[in-house]
């Protein structure tokens, strides 16, 4: 517009200054003319290179970074588009390393043995991989787009305590054992929050049992050493008969007899402890589930007397079949049948239910249940909550479902109502 204006004004003037030689207006009007030329082409060139800068961004706003421009063989121009293809070449280097990156940290995450889940600024759930949805036994519809405190599970409220760059171990059903971790990274300059959910089950299960398969074997051998040469001794001196004629020695002959039996109930106990550590290979075979625990319970149900217990047997038409040891299904159903009459003070009811379809055994009871501070330490050895408890009942039950690769839990769902779960 400045340039129109200029010229026009010009072609004005020499209209006006040299009207009456035409010779001089016309050579003026061809100056003009020239002027115009030379100016439109100066416009050209300082408008080229805009034009140019203005596609280079526009192709950067739409993250183009394939779009490069050729010489034109102007010092200048060329300086400038050389500038620009280099930019664009290191920008398409950058973002090729940046997707290989972020290819890389998703096929990590989501083949990483951790459970990871990845919050927004607002710990809402946006990112989950399939080894956290294994460990919480959920969907991913269930969990992604929504917040961590609106999904009940017990490792995420657990999750909710932790602040970020802390980390806490806890058990589950006195068996499955988890790490957990929280921490954070910079989006945009804010801090969002990652959780991280390591399965220890395993490990501490086999850390546990090394340990007390030592102090129980340390514990029998001193044991059967010291009772071994007393209760020879004992015996010798009840067999020599001249002892015992005076009536003033019948009192230490009835001692003795006491000491010899509680030899042998200690013998007992000791051994009880070494089933536990030399518990042999499942000797596999084909069993029925449904016989072997009507069995056991319909034993067990015709010896208590003491208590008025009632049992519910609700099971499918169809038998359930598992590949499994007999003799060790058999003890750990005792053992677990024995610990819910036991739960229950006077009266109660004991259901068991075997689902074919899910292939799962669930023993109930209305017993006292289990109080949060002992639901950790159920399945640890030498912990019982009687009196009188030795602590190997349960011991010797997550041995024998562990070496069967059976999945198992015990919790109180709500007052009145305990579950040992068995899913074969």
């Amino acid at each position: 517009m400045f340039v129109t204006i200029l010229h026009l004004s010009a072609l004005v003037l020499t209209f006006f200054i040299f009207n009456e030689q035409k010779i001089l207006f016309i050579v003026s009007e061809v100056f003009v003319l020239i002027s115009v030329i030379i100016s439109w082409q100066l416009y050209n060139q300082l408008i080229q290179p805009l034009k140019m800068l203005l596609q280079g961004a526009e192709a950067i706003k739409d993250r183009d970074f394939n779009i490069k421009f050729l010489t034109t063989g102007k010092y200048e121009m060329d300086e400038l588009i050389h500038v620009y293809n280099q930019m664009i070449d290191q920008l398409r280097t950058e973002r090729t390393k940046q997707e290989q990156q972020h290819f890389f940290l998703e096929k990590l995450i989501y083949t990483s043995p951790t459970g990871i889940m990845i919050l927004d600024y607002e710990n809402i759930i946006k990112q989950v991989n399939p080894k956290a949805l294994q460990l919480l036994g959920l969907s991913e519809n269930e969990i992604i787009n929504k917040p961590v405190e609106a999904i009940g599970s017990p490792v995420l409220q657990q999750v909710q305590l932790l602040q970020s760059g802390e980390s806490r171990v806890i058990t589950l059903h006195g068996v499955l054992t988890y790490k957990l971790q929280k921490a954070h990274f910079i989006d945009r300059g804010f801090a969002r929050h990652f959780i991280m959910i390591e399965e220890l089950t395993v490990e501490i299960l086999a850390a546990e049992k090394k340990a007390y398969g030592k102090v129980i074997r340390m514990m029998a051998h001193e044991v059967n050493n010291t009772i071994g040469p007393v209760n020879s001794i004992v015996q010798s001196a009840l067999k020599k008969e001249s002892l015992w004629q005076d009536e003033s020695s019948k009192t230490i002959q009835g001692a003795l007899e006491v000491a010899l039996e509680r030899n042998y109930s200690l013998n007992i106990f000791m051994r009880n402890f070494a089933d536990v550590v030399r518990l042999p290979q499942p000797h596999k075979t084909s069993i029925n589930v449904n016989s072997i625990v009507t069995s056991v319970a319909k034993l067990l149900e015709l010896n208590e007397s003491k208590k008025q217990i009632t049992f519910i047997y609700l099971f499918d038409e169809r038998p359930l079949y598992v590949v499994a040891d007999k003799q060790q299904v058999e003890q750990a159903v005792l053992n677990i049948i024995k610990n819910a009459i036991e739960a229950i003070e006077s009266t109660g009811t004991i259901s068991i239910t075997i689902n074919e379809s899910l292939k799962q055994l669930i023993i109930a009871d209305t017993g006292s249940g289990i109080e949060d501070a002992d639901a950790e330490q159920l399945f640890t050895p030498f912990f019982s909550t009687k009196n009188d408890g030795q602590g190997i009942g349960l011991t010797l039950v997550k041995e024998i479902l562990l070496n069967h690769g059976f999945q198992f839990s015990l919790n109180t769902k709500q007052p009145g109502d305990t579950r040992f779960t068995i899913n074969f």
